[in-house]
Parts: structure tokens; sequence; C-alpha cells
């Protein structure tokens, strides 16, 4: 086999884009995705045959390898040999955990297959939907790797047929998922077929494993695996059915090549122009045409600085080369190429289509981030946003104990959230505090053990949950005045429709888009008056849209950009306790602008439509929104009253309840301010024999017996005055 040493082998094979795979591997936390990766690093020699199954080579930190659980995206380039050619695996490893599904998202942009491992004893849960979900809105193909069939033998004691049996409900489950989430062209095509090489199964740990078509070769029964156990000598298969065969056989033969890929990709994830020459590049996978890169992922190197990682998609990227940032708005130099090996970089001279390219030199690129070449600028271009499906809802404030080393720990701060886009960095202005907004608990905890790995110090407050303001009627008109009493404002504000929420969720309606193709998608599908959805001015990051109702107003379109900037400022803190607004539709009905600009200067404008907003949000009937998530539960059947019980105290409500083999499956929705010491009550309240999933589930007004006493305790936190203001004060 190939050792990975050899770079300039891989780096010649990259030019022979048929024979590239960029695959990924993805799971419910713990369902073995690293363990998985260490078999298949065994194969390229970069780790001793004696670790693999217990290394975690791609957890390069330390915390990785003490909660045996991945944290950050890993990626590394491995030669395959299958029926005598040479294949170049570009393999990334994912995190498991519902915290980290942020990093899921942006390492599917960069893939063409997913490896989706299922443990075979716990079955598809609820992170195996989620990252499958994810895999298919990115147009990524997955195949299905099941783990832990020493499980089904040691701990549940099945015979060969119960274990067959078991095998085959999880593949029915998991073309479930496809069957659900997968678009009308490829949800037959890509349902997982055992007879031909789809599935594989074994054990990561014990580094065995193999699929139907070679089992048929080699004369593999499920008897056989039962007996090795039984009889404590797994020898045999650990050397017939090496596991990286298996699994790298099944990504060479059923994962598509970047030429392939790309056809069916770029229509979905790029936004520009269809007839333009880069898209018709990125659909060949032209190594030869323009330069277009796909940004997944950023590092601070404390030596070379940031590293951005990601896919090319056309054209072929070379050290010194100049770039265009169309995020960023910026020209900037590529310093260095190179492909991650783990958490080494092997540098190279250039890096062509349809392979992953490490870059120095490009400080203001983030995750997200589109790459052209200078000469494209001018056309509106870019790659479709990427979607997260969670949002940052716990928030807690650190400092360094020693004040000394604050400009250092907000330094490390901003570095922190420049390499994780869903860490939110904020500084409230009147305590000074910095306020960290995580994913959850665990995403909060690894900020912090990174800080303290970089030699802080660190205090910190108790987590606090992030809620969402807004509105459940129409009010309006209202008007607000500018200071100087020159200028008015008349606002209507109402809630959204969830269409049309949805609609913006999926990426479907955006801002930015062309005026013409969003009004006929809101007229047709959320039925949006004709006037309204042609004149809509902008859509925030929070699900909140502002429009112009007006007709024949002199001077407008000259404060526009003032009035969006406002109206932007108004939904960054709702009135009820300064939590951002979500899902509020702002009407501009009139207004009175002076014709002197001197006299509607942005200190006139923005306060005005600001205030009229709040004021009229105050009048809407305001609410609080907090974020829910989703459990699924596992255990005993014995066991479920208790979860009952806890899901009554905890303002949880019980979704569904089934049997899957001999256990209960509950699925529950429950308040994130309830679930801080959860684990600890799960685990008390089965004897430790439920194991369970989460992830964000929706976000829901708060019951209104409890608003104000939330409303009161936030407001009391943030040092503001007890009384929520009235919509007089806003006005005066």
């Amino acid at each position: 086999m190939p050792k990975y040493k050899q770079t300039e082998e891989i780096l010649r094979l990259m030019q022979n884009t048929a024979n590239i795979r960029n695959m990924g591997i993805i799971a419910h936390v713990d369902h073995g995705k690293t363990t998985l990766s260490d078999s298949l690093l065994l194969a390229a020699g970069i780790i001793s045959p004696k670790v693999a199954g217990t290394a975690l080579a791609m957890d390069y930190l330390e915390i990785e390898q003490k909660r045996q659980m991945t944290v950050k995206a890993a990626n590394v380039s491995l030669l395959h040999e299958h029926n005598g050619q040479q294949y170049v695996i570009n393999m990334i490893d994912t995190p498991g955990h519902v915290d980290f599904t942020g990093k899921v998202t942006r390492s599917l942009r960069v893939m063409d297959g997913a490896v989706v491992v299922v443990d075979s004893v716990e079955g598809v849960m609820t992170q195996t939907e989620t990252v499958t979900r994810q895999a298919l809105e990115e147009r990524v193909r997955p195949v299905l790797y099941i783990n832990k069939i020493d499980r089904l033998v040691k701990e549940l004691r099945l015979s060969p047929q119960e274990v067959q049996e078991r095998l085959l409900n999880i593949v029915r489950d998991f073309n479930t998922l496809i069957e659900n989430y997968a678009e009308p062209e490829f949800r037959e095509r890509w349902k997982v077929n055992i007879n031909k090489g789809q599935v594989a199964f074994g054990a990561a740990k014990d580094k065995w494993g193999f699929t139907l078509p070679i089992s048929i070769k080699k004369g593999l029964k499920f008897a056989d695996i039962v007996a090795a156990y039984n009889n404590n000598d797994i020898s045999k298969l650990v050397e017939n059915f090496p596991l990286y065969v298996a699994i790298l056989d099944m990504v060479v033969e059923h994962m598509p090549n970047p030429l392939e890929a790309q056809k069916y990709r770029i229509p979905k994830l790029w936004k520009g122009d269809p007839n333009s020459r880069l898209t018709s590049s990125m659909l060949a996978c032209d190594p030869n045409g323009p330069l277009v890169i796909a940004v997944n992922n950023v590092v601070v190197d404390p030596h070379a600085g940031l590293v951005a990682t990601g896919r090319v998609f056309s054209g072929t990227i070379k050290e010194g080369q100049e770039v265009y940032l169309v995020s960023a708005k910026t020209n900037a130099r590529v310093l260095q190429v190179g492909l991650f090996m783990g958490q080494n970089r092997e540098i190279a001279k250039e890096i062509p289509a349809g392979n992953i390219v490490a870059m120095l030199g490009l400080e203001q690129a983030r995750a997200g981030e589109t790459i052209i070449e200078p000469e494209y600028k001018s056309e509106n271009v870019g790659f479709e946003k990427l979607k997260y499906v969670s949002e940052p809802v716990v928030t807690i404030a650190v400092e360094p104990k020693n004040s000394r080393d604050l400009p250092r720990f907000v330094d490390a701060l901003h570095k922190m959230s420049i390499e994780d886009p869903n860490l939110i960095l904020k500084i409230n202005e009147e305590t000074g505090e910095y306020l960290i907004s995580g994913m959850g608990q665990l995403h909060l905890e690894i900020v912090l053990y990174e800080l303290q790995q970089r030699g802080f110090d660190v205090v910190t407050s108790p987590p606090i949950v992030v809620y969402r303001e807004t509105v459940q009627s129409v009010a309006g008109p209202v008007e607000g005045k500018s200071p100087n009493k020159h200028n008015r404002f008349r606002v209507v504000v109402e809630p959204l429709d969830q269409t049309t929420i949805s609609l913006i969720q999926s990426g479907e309606v955006y801002d930015g888009q062309d005026f013409r193709e969003r009004a006929k998608i809101l007229r047709e599908k959320a039925g949006w008056d004709t006037n309204q959805a042609r004149n809509i001015w902008a859509i925030d990051d929070l699900l909140n849209v502002f429009v112009d109702a007006t007709k024949g107003i002199q001077h407008l379109l000259d404060i526009k950009d003032t009035l969006i900037q406002g109206f932007r400022w108004a939904m960054e803190a709702g009135p009820l306790a300064q939590e951002p607004m979500r899902g509020v539709k702002v009407l501009l009905t009139d207004a009175i602008i002076h014709e002197d600009p001197a006299h509607r200067g942005p200190a006139q404008v923005m306060p005005a439509i600001k205030n009229a907003i709040l004021a009229a949000v105050l009048m809407a009937k305001p609410t609080l929104l907090e974020p829910l998530l989703k459990l699924d539960i596992r255990i005993p059947t014995e066991y479920v009253s208790s979860i009952n019980r806890i899901a009554a105290q905890k303002r949880g409500r019980v979704l569904e309840v089934n049997q899957v083999g001999t256990q209960m499956r509950m699925v529950l929705e429950m308040p994130v301010s309830e679930t801080f010491n959860l684990s600890t009550e799960l685990r008390s309240a089965t004897a430790g024999k439920a194991f369970w999933g989460q992830e964000f589930s929706r976000w829901s007004p708060i019951p209104e017996s409890l608003l104000m006493q939330v409303v009161t305790k936030i407001r009391e936190r943030k040092g503001l005055p007890k009384e929520i203001p009235k919509p007089e004060d806003l006005l005066e």
C-alpha cells in the first residue's frame, strides 16, 4: 500500500480528475467516525497498525483525545489502489455532537460523497438524521457503514439470523431518510443497496469490515462472525477482511468523481449567472478555466497565520496568485498552497480543480467565502450561503482573571470567532462584559478549554439562554420623528408568515436576490401582494424583512441605505429585553423628508425609523421566543415513565414513542433553559441505561404565564430599567 509521505505521487494523481474522490465521514456522536478514520489512515501509512482503532489520529486536539469525540473537522489526502488503478481520496472527518453541526455543514460544501456511520446497536439516531439531511441538501451522495457489529454478539448475544435482521432494519431506516430528504431526481438513485456493495459492515475498533460482494467472494457468513467473537478469536477477520479495503473500495466504486458531481452540484450551490464562463468551467471541473474556490474552513496557525481551506471547483490555484474575495470585497495574494495531512500541511506549487487546497495569505477569508480571479469581480457571483441546522442559543460572560491579559485575551477570542463562525462574540458596552454565544454547553466548554490552552485563567458567568423577540399581531401606522423634527416616517409591523420564514431559511429567498425572481416566488408560494414583494429593501440574518410600501415620496431613495441601517439597528435589540428580533415584517408606509441633505443625515434618519419600529413592536403584542431542543432517547421499556416525569418537570413535550428492537424510542421537545442538568438527571432516572441525541428544533413563544418573569430577569441581568418602555417613551 502506498505511504502518505509520497506527497509527490498524490500531487501527480490530483491532475487526473476521474480518479479523485472528495469524501467525508459523518455520523451521530460516538458511532465511530474517528475510529474508522484511523483504519483508513493505517492504509495510508500515517499511523501504526498497532494503534489504529485507538489512536484517534484525526482528533489532534488534546480535548478531542480526552473526550473521545471530534470537535474540529480535519482532512487528509490518501492514496488507494483499486483494480490496478490508483486513486486520491481527499477525506474529511467531521464532528458528530449537535453543538458542532456548523463544522459539518461547512465540510459538506467541499465533499461529493459521505460515509454515514451508524452504530449497529443504537441504529439511526437524531444526529444520523440531521447529518444525512445536511448531506442531501448539499447534494452529497451518502453510502452506509454499520459499525460495532461486535456489540450485537457480545452485548445483545444475537444469533446470526437476528444479526442479519437487525442490520437489514438499519438499512431500511437509512433508506427512509433518503426517501424523506433527497430531491426527487436523486431519491431512488441514492438509496443504498447491500447487493451492490453500497453498505459496509464491521467493527472499526477491531479494524475489520466487509461489503456483501466481498463476503460472497471470500465466503464469509454472519455465523463466522458470531463464532469468531464467541470463541474470542477475530484474527482471521482482521487478516482477511481489512476495514480500509471495504470502505475505500466502496468510496471508489459508489461515490462520484468531481467531473460527475459538479454537473449536478453546481446548479444547486452556485448563485452566479448560469450562462457565464465561471459556471460552465465549474460544470466541467476545468483545471484550465477561471479560478473558483469555495472556502469551507479557516484556522489560525500560530506560526503561519490564517490558513484557509477550500474546494477548487474550477481553475488551478498557484503559489503567488492574486485572487478576489467576493464576500470581503477585496483582492489578496496567495502566499502558499498545499494540502492538509491531518494537522500537518504539505506544500505544493499548485492544486487543480476537483481537489481540496490549504492557502496562506488570505487574512480576510472566512468560512463561506468565494474566491475568484480579479477580472471576474464585477460579476454577481458567489456560492449559496451556508445554512446551519442550529443557532447559537447559550451565552456566557468571560474575562481573564488577570486584567493585564485583556488585550491578548480579546485577540484570542477574535481569532477563535474567525475559526468558528458559529461562535458569536459581543461586547456589552455598558458593563464591559465579553459575551460569547455558542450552540450549547459543550460548544462553550470547548471554547473555554481552548482559552486555557492559550494560557488564560478565565472567569465565567453561569450559562444564559439566548432568546428572540417577535410580534403576534399587526400594529401601526406609527410615526417617528427625527431629532430635528424635519423628517417623519410612518411604519407598520406585523408577524412574518411561516411560509416566508421557511423560504428564507431554505435559501430560496434571500437578501441581494434579483427582485423579480424574489417577487415571483413570494407571490406564488407565500401569497404576497405584488407591490410589497417587488419592494423588499432588506432581509436580515434573523429572518426580519423591511418593505417599502410608500408611493411617490421625494428624496426617499437618497436615504434608502440609511433607512435600512436604521431597520437593522432596531432588529438587533427588541424593546422587551433587548434580545434580537425574529420573524418581523416592517412596512414603511409614508414619509416626509427634508429637501436639504444636511437635515436628513444618518444621525436624524436612523433614530427616527428605529424608534418608530420599536414603538410599533410594543403595540403589536410582543413576546419572547425561546429555543427548543429535540431529544431522541433510547431506553429499556421500564424507564418510559421516568422519562415522562422528567419531561413534565421541564416543560417538555413527548412527540413520539415507539419500540425499536428491544428498546423504546422517545422523541421529546424541551426548552434549552430546562436542559442544563439534563444529562445527569437522565442517567440517574434510568440507572445509566439511557442513550440519547439532541438537536436544535425551533423557536417557540414562551408561555404567557412565564413571559414577564423571564423578561424581568433578563432586564435585571442586563442592567436595564425594571419597567418596559411605553410606545410614547420612544416617540417623544
